[in-house]
Order: structure tokens, then sequence, then C-alpha cells
């Protein structure tokens, strides 16, 4: 529909020396002061145990609530907590989100980022003109796939650039993203034919810092809303 406003993702990776780990840390909690801010969906991230960066992820509901941002607050949050101090490198890359995941959340993205406390990522680069076909089997296959394993609250998937998405889906448990892997994921993978769509994949598992997580201040009244009509804590 002409004019619509899509979901705006934003993916951060940085390298931590050990010895600044708390210094990262702290400084990450303190992002916590920008969940007033209009159109921010919310925030997680934490160590990636196979790489030991720190990688985050955060939702906002367009591009444009991105750049207000980007443009009149970012910047006075770093120079207060003066995190590139703590980190060697970092990307960022940034991108409208394509697709929806419904899983135990439904698409309640900010009551799955509250509640979640394992992040998977798969970040893919695809083959030239397989943009479409890898759409079509993320919604028909992996999502619904994912959805009946249990435990996946919901996800996304972020177009970074062309031929480049990153699908992100959010656990409430490790136990049930390992369930999820040891019992369904088999079947679902024999059935993608990835090899046709993506030419390199990079996977995350993301145990999330509880202290790092952003909610945002104006969702938290629907959040509730969302939480007593649930079947109970996930």
């Amino acid at each position: 529909m002409e004019g619509r406003r899509h979901m705006w993702g934003k993916w951060i990776g940085c390298s931590v020396p050990t010895e600044s780990r708390e210094r990262f840390s702290a400084a990450q909690r303190a992002w916590s002061s920008i969940s007033d801010q209009p159109g921010l969906i919310g925030q997680v991230g934490g160590w990636d145990p196979a790489t030991g960066r720190a990688q985050l992820l955060a939702l906002w509901t367009d591009e444009d609530a991105y750049r207000r941002f980007m443009r009149e607050g970012h910047d006075a949050v770093t120079a207060a907590n003066r995190q590139s101090t703590s980190y060697t490198a970092i990307d960022v890359a940034t991108g409208e989100v394509v697709l929806d995941m419904p899983g135990d959340a439904g698409t309640a993205l900010p009551l799955a980022l509250e509640r979640a406390t394992l992040l998977r990522v798969a970040d893919c680069r695809l083959l030239p003109g397989r943009d479409d076909h890898f759409l079509h089997i993320q919604r028909h296959l992996w999502a619904p796939g994912m959805a009946a394993a249990g435990g996946m609250l919901t996800g996304v998937v972020t177009r970074l650039e062309p031929h480049r998405y990153l699908v992100t889906t959010l656990w409430s448990t490790p136990a049930a993203h390992q369930h999820y892997t040891t019992h369904h994921l088999p079947t679902l993978l024999s059935r993608a034919t990835l090899q046709q769509d993506v030419d390199s994949m990079t996977g995350h598992t993301l145990p999330l810092e509880p202290t790092w997580r952003v909610n945002s201040a104006q969702d938290r009244h629907g959040s509730d809303l969302a939480r007593q009509g649930s079947d109970g804590p996930s």
C-alpha cells in the first residue's frame, strides 16, 4: 500500500576486549534512558558465546522514528556513557522489516522483547535473483515450523541491504530453542533447500543480558494487557 510505514531494524556487533567487558556492560545499561523515545519498540542483546562479541538488536516502528532519534537523541547518550572507549570495532546495519513471524506471543514484539531470554539470528546473504523465493520459504516453511515447536515468541525478517536478510527469532528459554533444534530443525532443513537461495549464512545464538534490555515506556501498558490475556509466563 502506498505510504505504508514499515518497521525498522538495527543490528549491531561490537568487539570488546575481555578487560573492557564490565565497562561496556555498564554503558549498555545506560541505554535504558531511551525507553521514552517515540517509535522505539525495544532493544535486546548479549554476548555471542561463539565469538565473544557483543551483539544487539533494536526495533523501531518506522525509519522516520529511527532517523529522528539518531539526529536528536543518540549522540547525547553516547557522550554520557562513553561506550565507544570500551570496544575496538563496531559493525552497524539497518533496514526495513519485510516479514513478521508469529509465535507464542503472536506478533506482539514489545511483549516478546520483554520476555525472551534467547535471541537466534541468521544473517543470510542470498544468491542473485533468489529474494522472492527465500522470503516465500521463510513465510510458509520456517515461520510456521518454528511456531509449531513451542517457545518461539515471535520473529522478524529485516532486509539490511540488497540480497542480505537478517532472520531474528525471540525464544522464551534456551531449553525451548534446544528442543526445536533437536526435534524440528532437521526436518525443516531437509525441506528448505537452502543451497538454492543462500550464498552464505552466519548464525548467532545469544543468551540475552537482562540489564541490556530496553523496553519501550510507551508500550508498557499494552504489554501488561497482553500479559493478562496470555496463558502465563513463558
